[in-house]
């Protein structure tokens, strides 16, 4: 019955995904509502798997699909806004959260708060930015809640595993949480750069697309159980090995481009958007099944259903709040300060305020000019160590990629602020919160918990899900200069490809060439797809 009904599950899910994909909805939230209903049928039976086994199994896969699909140097171009919202607005979220809750449920102790609020603060963009060009959205916006999402995710499972251990009276290896966290972090960091270097030099030697496809499905479990096994961060490792993975065989000419065979690259390009599907069908329709049973267990505490419930509304507002508060502090200021700089020189250039800021610019393009010449001269000893490669002449920089990018406007900004769903990383956490404490006994508060987060995801996807693409045709917002600036970056790149003769040199002179930060990566990863094509083609 456990199989059939899997296997069941697994076709609607899937069904409902295609759906959703093709009309523009949110199939997760479909999804995790049909499986919720599917619960209360009474010949479906209770579906249990190891609570371990649902982070170990589900999420480094998906984490290292989405860095190896993510441009690295997108990332560092929007690294602060990155950053500021998927990891310092996660530990804000956290921190709050759990205050609150500790508060408002002081049954289930300050540990059992601070599991509940790391489960509930990582948001979840996937799918609105899957439909980032249908709905309009600035390329830029995307870039940052693509980033975000990722950033989010293995800072909030990282918080999640260090209030579980103090939930659960685990046993640490370092007594300071702070210390330990620094320590899962570092560990975490180098243990993924290594493994992902083991396996770009390994892929470059077995000469078969198969196995080198394969290598790369074994990588983020590896990546994600070598740093377990040394109590570092295993979701971390896997972020990093995926974004050297993603460098190292796309980005360094004369080398890993030619050791990865593009026949597995085209494999790939298939074969991960697959398991993302089939994987995030899986949570949510695994968790919708448990809809039941946490609402039967709830029955067994000390709270009843509309308690419950009250509490996972106050939860989802503050949620809500807090987001839309710490975009508002995060842009707001930096809009405010452009539109005073701009009424102070309007007024009095000689403000020494406006020359001091002037004065700053002017800095920061010297400096850059410093190094755009360190970049060319780069740039001539590379050619002159391989002389077999055609000299091309590259067009020059259509705008600098180093320079801090524009500050969001306020409609991109508001946009920002209502991208909180919370979704399958929520879903997931809230999975596998273990069933028992360190002591043998039931985990403090886990049906709560659980309850709270099925209402804080299914809250978001409603009410954020849902409008989220009405509010951004609303707003309107104008990208029209950000589609003339792709195709400029798109004719640019292939320039720099019809300049090289052969697929090699091609790929070798496009990968120079976003090193040297003359074409965007975007744009480059575009070029690669076609010119691995036209190789395809031509064999």
């Amino acid at each position: 019955m456990t199989g059939a009904l899997f296997l069941v599950m697994a076709v609607i899910a899937l069904g409902i995904m295609a759906l959703g994909h093709r009309k523009g909805f949110q199939p997760s939230l479909v999804i995790l509502l049909v499986a919720g209903a599917a619960s209360f049928i009474p010949a479906v039976p209770r579906l249990e798997l190891e609570p371990h086994l649902i982070l170990g199994l589900v999420m480094p896969p998906l984490l290292y699909a989405a860095a190896v699909n993510f441009s690295f140097f997108t990332f560092v171009r929007n690294f602060k806004p990155i950053v500021g919202l998927g990891f310092t607005l996660v530990l804000v979220t956290t921190v709050i959260i759990g205050f609150f809750t500790s508060w408002i449920v002081p049954a289930i102790g300050v540990a059992g708060a601070f599991v509940l609020a790391t489960v509930v603060s990582p948001p979840d963009t996937v799918t609105i930015v899957s439909h980032g060009k249908e709905l309009g959205l600035p390329r830029r916006v995307v870039a940052i809640l693509t980033g975000e999402s990722l950033v989010n995710d293995a800072a909030a499972l990282t918080f999640f595993s260090l209030a579980v251990a103090a939930a659960a009276g685990t046993h640490t290896f370092i007594s300071n949480p702070f210390w330990l966290f620094v320590y899962g972090c570092v560990v975490g960091i180098v243990i993924g750069w290594v493994l992902g270097v083991i396996a770009i030099t390994v892929r470059s030697l077995l000469g078969s697309p198969a196995l080198e496809t394969a290598l790369g499905l074994i990588l983020p479990f590896a990546a994600y159980f070598v740093a377990e096994s040394f109590h570092a961060s295993g979701v971390l490792a896997v972020v990093i090995a995926g974004f050297t993975v993603s460098i190292g065989t796309q980005y360094n000419p004369g080398r890993e481009t030619r050791g990865v065979d593009f026949r597995t690259r085209s494999m790939e390009r298939q074969v991960w958007p697959v398991i993302e599907t089939a994987l995030e069908a899986f949570v949510f329709a695994y968790m919708g099944l448990q809809v039941r049973w946490v609402i039967e267990d709830l029955a067994e505490t000390e709270y009843s259903f509309g308690e419950a419930l009250g509490l996972g509304l106050l939860v989802l507002l503050a949620v809500i709040l807090i987001r839309i508060a710490w975009v508002a502090a995060l842009y707001g200021k930096g809009l405010f300060d452009a539109w005073i700089f701009a009424k102070r020189a309007a007024i009095d250039p000689s403000d020494p305020r406006v020359v001091r800021r002037m004065q700053q610019v002017e800095r920061m393009e010297q400096r850059q000019a410093e190094r755009e010449e360190r970049w060319r001269e780069r740039d001539e000893r590379w050619a002159e160590r391989r002389p077999d490669r055609q000299k091309i002449e590259r067009p020059k920089r259509q705008r600098n990629m180093r320079q801090p990018p524009r500050p969001l406007s306020w409609k991109e900004s508001l946009l920002v602020s209502w991208t909180g769903m919370r979704g399958i990383v929520t879903l997931a956490a809230a999975g596998s919160i273990p069933l028992v404490d360190g002591f043998g006994e039931e985990f403090p508060g886990r049906t709560l918990i659980q309850f709270i987060a099925f209402t804080v995801a299914i809250g978001t996807l409603l009410l954020q899900g849902l409008t989220v693409p009405l509010l951004a045709r609303r707003l309107k917002i104008d990208v029209t200069e950000e589609d003339a600036e792709e195709e400029r970056q798109l004719a640019s790149a292939q320039a720099v490809a019809d300049a090289a003769e052969g697929f090699t040199a091609q790929r070798d002179a496009v990968s120079m060439a976003v090193r040297n930060n003359e074409i965007e990566d975007e744009a480059a990863r575009i070029i690669f797809e076609r010119i691995d094509r036209q190789e395809a083609a031509a064999q």
